[in-house]
This record gives C-alpha cells, structure tokens and sequence, in this order.
C-alpha cells in the first residue's frame, strides 16, 4: 500500500494534457480535426456493437429560464431528423437495426446509445449522424413530447424520496438549483418550443463539446476510419461552450438548515442529510476518498449500521456521495423507525462526530471496501455495451485518466486521507437535513422539538 496515500496525487488530473490520453487495454483513442473525439473498446465477448455520443450538456448549462429542457432535448433526439422526417421513420429504423437505444439527461452529461449486430456499424454510425448534426423540430413533435417529459416530473413528485431531494437540493444549492435538477421545472417544460431547442443545439451540439464512443466486436482502425468519414464533415462551432457559457460557482454553505416536509403519500418517513462535498477541479482525489468511506459504511459490520440499523433505529441508512466537475454532494439517507425518530437523529448526530476518529473503522474493513469495490469493478466490466456509459460520464465530469486510475486510486487510499476527507467536508460542517413524514406521525413524534440544527 502507497503509505503517503492519495491526497494531492490525483490534484493534478484536472489538468492533464497528453496528446494521447492514457486508457485501458483494448481502448483506443482519436481526436478528428473538427474536435470530435473518438474511442474505440474492442470487446470480443458478443457479435454486437454500440455506438454511444456523449455531450458535456445538461442540468449544470441550465438557468431558471432553460430548466429541464435538456432533457426535453434528449427526448427530441428519438423523433425526425434530416434522413428519417418523422418519428415513424425514425422509430422503423431502429427496428430494421435491431438496435436497442435510449438517451439519458444528467447534470454535466447528455448521452444517447444504440446496441446492435456489429454488421450495421456502418448504418448505425449514419443513423447517429443524423439524429445528433440534423434533427428537425417540427411543431407537433414537441406538442406531443411536452406531457411525456412533464409526466416524468408529475410521475417522481408522487414519490416521497422525490419530494423529500427536490426540498434538499432547494435549499443546497439556493439560486443555482436548477443547476442541479435534470428534470427542470414544469412551466419551462410546457412552454418550450422548437426556438428553444435550436439555441441549446447552438450552444452545446458540437462536435469540439462531444465524444463518440464505439464499443464491440470490431477492429478499432475499421471503426476510426468509418466515424471520420461520416461524422468528420460536421463543422466545429469556433468557440469553447464551457468559456463562452461559463457556468457560475455554487456558493457554500453557511449555515445548517434543518426542514420537516409534511406529506400524505409518506407513510414511512424519511430522512436526508446533505453536505457539499468534492468537485473535480478542485479535488480530485477527494473524490476517490468519498467512495472509499461511503463503501466502508455500508458494511454490514460497520459503526454506522450496528448502530442504526442492528439496534433497530432505522430499516435503512446509507451514505453515498456523486462525482462531479462542480461540486459533487454527500448525502445520508436514513428510513428511521417511526416509533423511534428522536433516537435515531439523535444516534446519528452521535456517529458523524466520530465519522473522523482513528477507530471509527478497522484496518480489515478499510481492506474489505476495496475488494468490495474491485469486485464491483469486475462486474462492470463484463456488460460490453454499458462499458461506453461508463467512459462518457468520466469524460465529461473528470476525465480519461480518472477513469483508468480509478481502481487503482481507490486501492491507495488510506486511514488519514478519509480522516482529512471528513473533516474537510463533513464533522462540524454546514449541511442540510429535511424529513419528510405525513401529518399524524409528524404530531406524534413533535419532531419540532428535536429535528433543529441547535441540538
């Protein structure tokens, strides 16, 4: 084990700069002279092919005014475009394919994917050249396009873990929420229009903000020279997105805020606690540590769950943290026992403040988190057509280098890096705690009276 540990190792990442970036065995990569960067992943395993474009677009470009129409945009992607006019032509495509396909809409990542036999590379990749450089807004598109994305929104609202985040993220994140919400906002979701959609494609769909990521059976120098000869016309915006739309720093927290949330379809309650945890940019390292302590938590030995969940406080208590460019949160998730709520924040209070303690964990549990997280890593591999997900995140949230180092990084970590982790963003720092309960066990349980950033 590396004694000097990871804090500081990986500060320098956010800013490396190789022609040819270090990447896995079997991943290839190639920047085409209009930006556009290309990565091919031989897998052998299965006849199949994935062909995945990743756009560094999403809840982070987003003011109030464009709030979710990221997402909205996503959903377009799938209707007509130059070659296919129409959703029906589209959608008879894909089944001529055989293609599997979906998009997904992050905070700092848009990506959209199609899996099929890897004799239709070559139609496929036309197919994605189509849907990304010329989609076709047509009016009655986006009219019918509307209620399905809002339906998402009116779907998770009638989730109480939903009302119970959306209330966190609020007051986490103040002014700059939507910053931090891919769903957005109903009334920016209902009012779009095809204008709308032009101005996001203006600002991010380019090929100098994008990257093609092609994974599967195949040779990668057959599947450079195809991608360069359909996608290397597409014309470089002239500008960097993220220096002509700078996206403003989220301001820290000053100060705990603590809020209940009464609501009828909470019939268990729930708890959430929120920190502002580590970025990218400014430490790297710390959010390799993160993942490390979160995992040693979820042990079933662990303090946290011997002392919330074995002595029956709580059905469930979690701790996770999200890697991000801008500021990546830290969230506690706990199901207390509604009999027992006051205990249970009161027990939890209790476990943070010793979160930084030489013996708050073992040696053997610090080892059993990262063979845990080794394992998990194995299994992530095995999924060809997942492995082009897994790149595009890191590529528009860290970086390629991140990703090839990740386990290995994990694997050097150390006592005193979580140590300084935690009290970097978590014992005595500001965060924010909300519940959410319905109105007969909120009086039961006068959860006014303990449920204070003052006790």
């Amino acid at each position: 084990m590396n004694k000097t540990g990871l804090t500081g190792l990986l500060l320098t990442l956010a800013f490396y700069a190789f022609a040819q970036p270090r990447l896995p065995k079997d991943y290839y990569w190639k920047k085409l002279p209009n930006g556009l960067e290309l990565v091919v992943i031989e897998n052998h395993k299965v006849p199949l092919a994935t062909i995945e474009i990743a756009v560094k677009n999403g809840a982070y470009t987003e003011g109030p005014e464009y709030s979710g129409l990221s997402h909205l945009f996503e959903h377009m992607f799938f209707k007509a475009n130059k070659d296919y006019p129409d959703q029906e032509k589209f959608l008879k495509r894909t089944q001529e394919l055989g293609a599997i396909w979906n998009g997904t809409t992050g905070e700092e990542r848009v990506n959209y994917y199609f899996t099929f036999d890897k004799d239709s590379l070559d139609a496929g990749l036309k197919f994605m050249n189509a849907a990304i450089r010329f989609p076709i807004y047509r009016k009655e598109d986006m009219e019918k396009e509307r209620p399905v994305v809002d339906g998402e929104f009116q779907r998770a609202e009638s989730d109480p873990g939903f009302q119970l985040w959306f209330e966190t993220q609020k007051k986490l994140w103040g002014d700059l929420m939507t910053r931090k919400n891919p769903i957005g906002d109903h009334n920016v979701i209902n009012t779009a229009t095809p204008e709308k959609m032009m101005i996001i494609k203006g600002k991010y769909y380019h090929p100098n903000n994008s990257l093609l990521v092609i994974c599967g059976d195949l040779d990668h120098e057959e599947a450079f020279r195809r991608a360069e000869e359909i996608f290397g016309s597409w014309e470089n915006s002239g500008f960097k997105p993220e220096e002509k739309y700078p996206i403003p720093e989220f301001a820290p927290l000053t100060s705990t805020k603590y809020f209940v949330k009464e609501s009828s379809l909470a019939q268990t309650p729930y708890v959430n606690y929120y920190w502002q945890g580590p970025d990218y940019r400014h430490d790297s390292a710390g959010t390799v540590i993160a993942d490390v302590f979160s995992t040693i938590l979820g042990l079933n030995a662990s303090k946290l769950q011997q002392a919330l969940v074995d002595k029956g406080l709580a059905t469930y208590a979690g701790i996770s943290y999200q890697t991000l460019k801008y500021v990546g949160p830290i969230s506690i998730f706990v199901v207390p026992n509604p009999n027992k709520l006051k205990e249970c924040h009161q027990e939890l209070m209790k476990q943070i403040k010793m979160f930084g303690d030489n013996d708050y964990f073992t040696d053997e549990q610090l080892a059993t988190a990262k063979q845990i997280m080794q394992r998990n890593n194995i299994r992530r591999l095995e999924k060809p057509s997942s492995l082009p997900s897994q790149l595009t995140y890191q590529w528009c949230s860290t970086s390629y280098e991140y990703n090839t180092d990740y386990i290995q990084n994990c694997m050097s970590v150390t006592r005193e890096d979580i140590q300084k982790y935690v009290n970097r963003y978590i014992k005595d720092k500001p965060y924010v705690a909300g519940m959410i309960i319905n109105e007969t066990m909120n009086k039961a349980a006068k959860t006014s009276e303990f449920f204070t950033p003052d006790l």
